[in-house]
This record gives structure tokens, C-alpha cells and sequence, in this order.
């Protein structure tokens, strides 16, 4: 492929990523197109070739940094072959690779922030990414009930319990980034091993205690 031809094909995801980068540095209203066109090498007419306003660069951002991620998960857990408590373990792991580790995360913070005064963005957010995360944790909380390895409980409430230490996690972490002030001296990998031992002792059931037939010798 020529190296026009080459470049030409690259544009869309440099313009995504130079987007990302604005965003979550600036925030979205602070954000202007021209900004973006210019961290990107391209004229402002080339970015609007691609992408026709700024919610449309916000919303592709979305789409490809989380909506992606999000599907690829809910296909782990409909392939996982171990326990549930492994799953969980997992699911919390990539959650924070994906969304604290890296710069998307900053996404979260921005949303959260200014979704209010765009609430036809808040909409596609609500439907790209809040509903499909609760549907990936219900996938793997209702696995754990279907198998016995998790005690009954209210789904719902479940995932709104065990998403709200890890969405202030990544909203401590995004925001530090900008105001160190705010950071936490405990290693947040670290904070993610205890949420899952926390979600854990409650979902889990117990073991099932020896009976006398058990504790009476051969």
C-alpha cells in the first residue's frame, strides 16, 4: 500500500486517539475541534470528514476505548471453565487494567462530571456502557447462583455493591492524575484484591460443615 494510501487509513484512529488524550486532559467542553484536528497533523475539514461534530468524536472514542472492551469480556465469561469465585477475580482485574490502568478511564471522570449539561451524550453513555457493564457482572453473578457456588441474593443491588468501590477507585486514580493532592498511598491493584475478597466472603457459600458419619473413623 502506498504510503499516502497508508496514512489516509490511519487518520481515523489517530483523530480517535488524539481525541481521548484532549478529553481527558481538558475535559469535553473545554475541548475544541480544532484541537483535536491539530494534535492529529490534519486540518480541521479532514477531521470533520470523519467525525461530523465533536459528540460524534466522543461517542466513537467510547465505542472503540470501552463499548469494545466491554463485549470482549462478556465473551470471557460465557467461555470461563473455572469457578465463578476465579471469574469475579478476573473480571475485577481486567475492569481495572482496562479502565484505571489506562487512559480511558479518564472517560469515566469525565462523564460522571459533565453528563449533566449533555445529556444526549449521557444517553449513548447510559446505553453503551453503563448497561452492558451491569449485563456482564449479571452474566457472572448468575453463573455463580446456577452452580451453587454463590448463595442467592437481589441481582441488582449485587452489581450496584460491588461496582461502586471499584468506579471511586478509577475516579480517585483519573483524578489524581491532574491533582496528586487526591491519590491514594495505597497501591489501588492492591485495593482490587480486597474488594474481590470482600465480594467473595459474602457470595460464596460456605463449606458444608463434616457430618458424624464424616468425623466417625473408618
Amino acid at each position: 500500500m502506498p504510503a499516502r494510501q497508508r496514512r489516509k487509513a490511519a487518520r481515523p484512529q489517530e483523530l480517535l486517539d488524539a481525541a481521548l488524550a484532549l478529553f481527558v486532559e481538558k475535559g469535553f467542553a473545554a475541548t475544541r475541534t480544532e484541537e483535536v484536528a491539530e494534535r492529529a497533523g490534519v486540518s480541521k475539514g479532514t477531521l470533520y470528514l470523519y467525525y461530523p461534530s465533536k459528540e460524534d468524536l466522543l461517542k466513537a472514542v467510547i465505542a472503540q476505548n470501552i463499548s469494545r472492551e466491554i463485549a470482549e469480556s462478556m465473551d470471557r465469561v460465557l467461555r470461563f471453565e473455572g469457578s465463578s469465585a476465579e471469574l469475579l477475580r478476573l473480571m475485577l482485574r481486567e475492569w481495572w487494567a482496562n479502565a484505571g490502568e489506562a487512559s480511558c478511564g479518564g472517560i469515566c471522570r469525565l462523564m460522571m462530571s459533565e453528563a449533566g449539561n449533555f445529556p444526549e451524550l449521557a444517553s449513548f453513555y447510559e446505553a453503551e456502557v453503563i448497561q452492558p457493564a451491569r449485563s456482564l457482572w449479571r452474566a457472572v453473578l448468575e453463573r455463580g447462583m446456577a452452580r451453587g457456588e454463590f448463595r442467592p441474593m437481589p441481582v441488582e443491588s449485587t452489581i450496584a455493591a460491588l461496582m461502586a468501590p471499584m468506579l471511586f477507585l478509577v475516579m480517585q486514580r483519573h483524578t489524581a492524575t491532574s491533582c496528586p493532592q487526591l491519590g491514594s498511598p495505597v497501591d489501588p491493584a492492591e485495593v482490587v484484591e480486597r474488594v474481590a475478597e470482600l465480594m467473595l466472603d459474602g457470595l460464596c457459600r460456605p463449606a458444608a460443615a463434616p457430618s458424624d458419619a464424616d468425623r466417625r473413623p473408618a
